[in-house]
């Protein structure tokens, strides 16, 4: 058997293509935004990464900020009716919401694989520092 990490992706192509972080086959997302349970090639177990919606409220914050600027920007220089507003922003805000929430929930399973990042724990010998 070959070595999966001799294919492993980049955390950008992970994150744009929705790679497995360890063999790199594109096996990451069972739906839209949802994990598939594991790796159909090298059996990784997706459901032990801890990403859920942590990004979502951050995306939603920073794409919302961003077309709001867009949409008073447009207001203010064009003043198109109410409907064209509503016929813009809301599919651009629902696509890029739900765009980038795929690319960043990848990057992020990618960079807890690589990272091995674990659930914090608290030390129990009485000693100050880093275990």
């Amino acid at each position: 058997m070959t070595d999966p990490v001799s294919n492993a992706p980049t955390l950008i192509a992970a994150g744009l293509k929705g790679l497995c972080p360890r063999c790199g086959a594109r096996t990451l997302f069972a739906g839209v935004a949802r994990f598939a349970p594991a790796c159909a090639r090298c059996g990784l177990d997706y459901g032990r990464f801890n990403v859920d919606d942590g990004p979502a409220a951050f995306l939603t914050l920073g794409i919302g900020t961003l077309i709001t600027i867009a949409a008073i920007t447009l207001e203010l220089t064009v003043s198109p009716p109410f409907w064209v507003h509503f016929a813009i922003w809301t599919p651009v805000t629902l696509l890029a919401v739900v765009g980038s929430l795929r690319v960043a929930k990848a990057m992020l399973i990618f960079a807890e694989y690589r990272n091995d990042a674990r659930e914090g724990r608290m030390r129990t010998d009485g000693k100050d520092g880093d275990a």
